[in-house]
């Protein structure tokens, strides 16, 4: 990566551009607010249009249908010829065809074991099972959204009334749904929402002691949701003992009290960083994200990595256009193949539904420089590092792997949230560089801001500043380094990410591919 120049005139960055790549042709402007034409690089390239910070400005002539690259790869091609210094705009590019899965090559270039990262721990709760949460929550499922509003209020008299008595317990969290009634529960495609709510009651954070409320006839039998379907955990409205709402209630709250006694016996420990499981994911994306934000989260993902740890990416339709990069890094042929299938399967979803990858871009990530998902793609898979690809997990998978596991999710951020928690990832690192308020009650969201305008103006939402990456206050290693110590940190519970201090939450999104009746 080269920035133009890193000098100050008169208090103000000169005009500076980043190309990550010397095969590109094209190169994003890095000043905020962006660059008036006329300006003049220290290499001599002169603007001849405005461009928008992180927009991108060719740094040569490219005639009309030529590629233009950046990361080294084709994102388009011209539409029309440009000229050096030109605003190179989403409307000036013709996005290319994906890559033909048919024709990766499997498990060719599996990047070589690092030397493993010794000596590094974090404070966790470790359960019975082996597995190691980073917070220690009451969690309460439901079996059908019909009885949402009923725990819902059940937990706030529980957060006002039992939560004060239980000091060790961070949290009562309802693990709320639009599942279980209405659908077609017998369908193939029903198992990704069935599997997900299962395996999301078995989160490390959430210590073996969830329960469940129900309605009674619902479809989805609450039994299910439980890891030993242990009865003594569930609780039906229509259960004939009740007499009233408000009994219905004290049920709960008695059921969720008897909970909150053992998990009141969870006491943090010295854990090593093997113990963890974190999930990768980007929102509110802009063309620095694969400059500064990603490649940092990537570079603290190795280091994970190598610390034996597990740690997730996902997003299909970002890295569809990017697979042939991941592929080669398959630890084996098979899990190559198993990136294909979940390539292929998304591929066949897009279509039934009548859309395809370009849908994802965002007004917001076209404003902040993206021209196309491949451009996309290339800097989100970013957040992947180096490290060889051991596994591959299908929409609600839970893992049982160590090392960099790709889990299938779509690239909504709410969905590939839950499908992660589901997965068992007791910790997320969320890359933005538009800015977003996202956050999940049921494990720690450490925002990555990808510039340092974006951290500084939202001062008390984003956790970490990776814009000084493109500054060249810090490097990517340093930077790393840094946010590695952060993930640390706020797994101990010694720091506490905004959305946690502000109590700012998305709700729980399954993802049904299935019918609904």
């Amino acid at each position: 990566m080269t920035s133009s120049t890193q000098e100050k005139l008169n208090g103000k960055y000169a005009p500076r551009y980043i190309r990550i790549d010397p095969r590109d042709n094209v190169a994003i402007v890095v000043n905020d607010f962006g660059l008036p034409a006329g300006s003049t690089f220290a290499d001599g390239l002169q603007l001849i249009d405005f461009v928008p910070q992180g927009h991108k400005t060719a740094l040569a002539d490219i005639a009309d249908g030529a590629p233009i690259l950046r990361y080294g790869e084709i994102i388009g091609t011209a539409i029309g010829p440009i000229k050096a210094g030109a605003w190179v705009e989403e409307a000036r590019i013709a996005m290319p065809s994906p890559p033909v899965l048919a024709q990766l090559d499997l498990a060719t270039k599996i990047p070589k074991l690092q030397p493993a990262l010794e000596g590094h721990t974090f404070e966790g709760y470790r359960n019975k099972d082996g597995s190691v949460g980073t917070k220690n929550i009451l969690a309460i499922s439901t079996s059908v959204q019909c009885v949402t509003g009923t725990l819902e209020f059940a937990v706030k008299r529980i957060r006002t009334e039992l939560l004060p008595k239980y000091p060790n317990v961070d949290a009562v969290v309802a693990l709320t749904h639009a599942y279980g009634c209405g659908v077609a529960i017998a369908a193939p495609l029903a198992n990704v929402p069935i599997r997900t709510l299962q395996n999301l009651a078995k989160n490390p954070n959430f210590g073996g002691e969830v329960m469940v409320v129900g309605l009674g006839c619902e479809k989805l039998a609450p039994e299910r949701l439980i890891p030993d379907g242990t009865p003594a955990h569930i609780l039906r409205m229509q259960d004939e003992a009740f007499e009233g709402f408000g009994a219905i209630v004290d049920g709960i709250m008695a059921m969720a009290q008897a909970r909150l006694e053992q998990l009141n016996k969870r006491q943090r420990e010295t854990c090593p960083a093997a113990d963890l499981v974190v999930g990768m994911q980007c929102g509110g994306s802009d063309a620095f994200s694969g400059v500064t934000a990603n490649p940092a989260l990537g570079f603290a993902a190795d280091l994970l990595v190598r610390a034996g740890a597990t740690v997730m990416f996902s997003e299909v339709t970002e890295v569809r256009d990017a697979i042939h990069l991941l592929t080669p890094r398959a630890a084996t042929e098979e899990v190559g193949q198993a990136l294909v299938r979940e390539m292929q399967w998304y591929d066949d979803y897009l279509a039934r539904g009548g859309a395809d990858r370009s849908a994802n871009t965002t007004p917001g990530n076209k404003k902040g420089g993206l021209a196309n998902i491949v451009e996309k793609s290339l800097g989100s898979i970013a957040k992947s590092g180096t490290s060889r690809i051991s596994g591959v997990l299908s929409p609600g998978e839970k893992v049982h792997q160590k090392g960099l596991i790709f889990a299938a999710t779509p690239a909504s951020d709410f969905i590939c949230g839950t499908l992660q928690l589901a997965s068992g990832m007791t910790l997320q690192v969320f890359t933005t560089g538009r800015g977003t308020p996202y956050g999940l009650a049921a494990a720690p969201v450490i925002k990555v801001a990808t510039r340092t305008e974006l951290a500084q103006r939202w001062h008390d939402l984003i956790d970490f500043d990776a814009g000084k990456i493109a500054t060249g206050e810090a490097t990517i290693e340093e930077t790393g380094w840094e946010l590695f110590q952060t993930i640390l940190d706020v797994a101990s519970g010694r720091v506490k990410p905004w959305s946690d201090q502000w109590g700012l939450y998305n709700d729980l999104t399954l993802f049904n591919p299935a019918p609904v009746t």
